[in-house]
């Protein structure tokens, strides 16, 4: 599986629990929140503009992917809504390590992170001179996607979280898959 591959099989709305661990306060709570990944061109105009922004030839742009979430913790109860756009850009000695464009929706610059995919999982890591993050996604099912994440801070401050993401509908059965039950039902 290739980075796009895996943003392929992420694409759709999912339903979001999850559980994070706030080490320095030692607290735990839970949230939820539903999730919409879209695929897009990697000649979108928001693509194309994110790579402009890191001074990036759009053309080196594997795809685009559209992130958007709405969501509540525990602990406050408010609306956490956003989204944001990420585009891979490969390696060219390693097809499965490149590095990750973000979009923060304002006007500076988030650290572009890294990723690396191993088999059926992707290893997103971003580091900055505050903050050091480091996501894992894998597939439990077509319908079931599990992802953690620890996130480091200066000065110590560290929280760690667990999320199971649910499909909300139906996979469509791969394009091949399509074709041949068409032919075979003619």
């Amino acid at each position: 599986m290739d980075i796009v591959e895996f943003f392929q099989q992420s694409a759709g709305k999912w339903s979001s629990l999850r559980t994070s661990h706030n080490l320095a306060v030692k607290q735990q709570e839970g949230g939820r929140s539903d999730v919409v990944i879209e695929m897009l061109d990697k000649t979108d105009p928001d693509v194309v503009k994110l790579c402009e922004f890191y001074k990036v030839d759009p053309s080196t742009a594997l795809c685009g992917t559209r992130v958007t979430w709405n969501g509540t913790m525990e602990w406050d109860q408010e609306k956490h809504t956003g989204s944001t756009v990420l585009v891979p850009l490969s390696n060219a000695e390693n097809l499965h390590e490149g590095q990750l464009l973000r979009d923060t929706g304002d006007a500076e610059k988030a650290p572009s992170g890294r990723y690396v995919i191993k088999g059926e999982e992707l290893t997103l890591t971003t580091e900055s001179e505050t903050l050091y993050a480091k996501e894992r996604f894998w597939f439990e099912s077509p319908n079931v996607r599990l992802r953690h994440s620890v996130l480091k801070r200066m000065g110590g401050f560290s929280m760690t979280s667990f999320c199971s993401d649910i499909r909300m509908g139906v996979v469509k059965p791969p394009e091949k898959a399509a074709d041949e039950t068409a032919t075979t039902s003619s």
